[in-house]
């Protein structure tokens, strides 16, 4: 895997390169079902809406946005601060794995367990943030 100094940096760029497939995994079904000139106008009317797999993928991207701007900020806060906590490279790790898991999870709609994995996921935030505290 691509080394960065740190494990941490390491699933911050894994994560981007994870965005983009977030990205695609929403935007090729939009596009599919909606169709080109939809997609290439101006969006004037109304979306028509998606099949059940097409809103899946586009609301795994939304949350997917949603959690990614916490994680990249809490991986250079950590990083900046320096504290060498082991909780770091666990939270980064954390987050990318659920973050992988959750989007087949979600696309073919298991709720507990993409819940569950979701869950982690954020832990992983929550423990980068706690690797920020001198000391810990």
């Amino acid at each position: 895997m691509l080394d960065l100094g740190s494990t941490q940096l390491t699933m911050l760029w894994a994560s981007m390169v994870l965005g983009v497939v977030y990205l695609l995994a929403a935007v090729l079904p939009s596009v599919g079902q909606r169709g080109m000139s939809w997609a290439l106008g101006p969006r004037d009317v109304p979306t028509p809406p998606l099949n059940a797999l097409g809103g899946r993928l586009d609301r795994a991207w939304k949350n997917f946005i949603e959690t990614f701007p916490l994680f990249a900020a809490a991986v250079l806060l950590e990083t900046m601060a320096g504290h060498g906590s082991g909780l770091a490279p666990l939270g980064a790790l954390l987050y990318f794995w659920g973050r992988a898991a959750f989007l087949p999870l979600y696309a073919i709609g298991w709720p507990v367990v993409r819940t569950l994995v979701w869950a982690a996921s954020l832990a992983g935030i929550v423990l980068l943030l706690i690797a920020v505290v001198p000391g810990v």
